[in-house]
């Protein structure tokens, strides 16, 4: 039964990302269990059954996990097969997919819920099939799937197999899916497309015109431009603090310096006010006579400049 794109997962939601975080308990099939008896297949003193789940699992997500989690933990003892269509018959009946075959079986051999990787799997679980991997039930949400191919005369993919009574319903997760992750994507496309700039890829290698990369490559210029003004500016009125809290560290009342001239202004009987008022007078005609000297040298370069000496 071939579930086409992400059969475990759940269909988008609208928004960007779900509000509130997925739930989602291993006990959420606990409903939909056959009860077994102790010795019977499924039970830890029987054989495994043999359970089955297929979907596309395009970019491999949370909620994918979870929906194998559920089929794995269904019984105390399970053997779990999972299948996974090819490009191929994907492409052709349901649309393009992000990840290759190859990557998505991949995916699934990772995941630590899954025994077996079923490669290349039929978009509609066929008798012949079941009977060639000893499959006990197949697992999937009770809703019904469309069948793209034709091959189901009911026109859900799982229908016949609720009728044989090996299905075996599982949850979706809510919130999570593969369209929703391109959805996000897409609302996002510049700022992804200045992401993997700036981590060396280029407009060829994104498909991104021409005249996009250069917009973009434009803004992320002027975006640098003005952080790095904003670092020059803070940077300087930092230094214009420690300027400023250094000349009162030195010349204030309670200043290095006044506290080294106060000892010695004391053992001739002057107060610490007076050697303070006397050191703003020393400070203050030396700042005079420093301007007064530059004045002076700015006439002299003056008049040599006219001739008069």
């Amino acid at each position: 039964m071939a579930p086409a794109a992400s059969s475990t997962s759940s269909e988008p939601e609208k928004g960007l990302a779900p509000e509130q975080p997925p739930s989602s308990k291993p006990n959420d099939i606990e409903p939909f269990r056959k009860k077994l008896k102790e010795g019977e297949p499924g039970t830890k003193t029987g054989r495994p059954l043999r359970l089955y789940a297929d979907g596309i699992f395009d970019l491999f997500h949370f909620g994918h996990a979870k929906a194998l989690q559920q089929c794995k933990e269904a019984y105390p003892n399970t053997y779990l097969l999972v299948g996974c269509c090819s490009d191929a018959i994907t492409h052709e009946l349901k649309g393009r997919t992000v990840m290759s075959d190859v990557e998505r079986y991949e995916s699934l051999r990772h995941c630590r819920w899954v025994d077996e990787v079923v490669e290349d799997a039929p978009w509609v679980v066929t008798d012949d099939f079941l009977e060639k991997h000893q499959i006990d039930y197949v697992c999937h949400d009770a809703l019904p799937y469309s069948d793209a191919s034709g091959a189901s005369s009911e026109g859900d993919v799982y229908a016949r197999i609720k009728a044989m009574g090996k299905f075996l319903e599982t949850r979706r997760t809510d919130g999570i899916s593969t369209s929703d992750l391109i959805i996000r994507i897409i609302a996002e496309y510049d700022t992804f497309i200045r992401r993997n700039l700036q981590r060396g890829y280029t407009g060829k290698d994104m498909n991104v015109p021409f005249i996009k990369e250069k917009t973009i490559k434009f803004d992320m210029a002027v975006d640098k431009v003005r952080n790095d003004v904003d670092v020059f500016v803070h940077k300087w009125i930092n230094k214009a603090d420690e300027m400023q809290h250094g000349f009162l560290d030195l010349f204030s009342k309670e200043g290095r310096l006044v506290s080294a001239l106060i000892p010695c202004g004391n053992a001739r009987g002057i107060s610490s006010d007076v050697v303070y008022s006397v050191m703003l007078q020393r400070t203050s005609f030396r700042k005079r006579r420093k301007v007064i000297k530059e004045r002076l040298s700015e006439r002299m370069s003056e008049m040599a400049r006219e001739g008069l000496c």
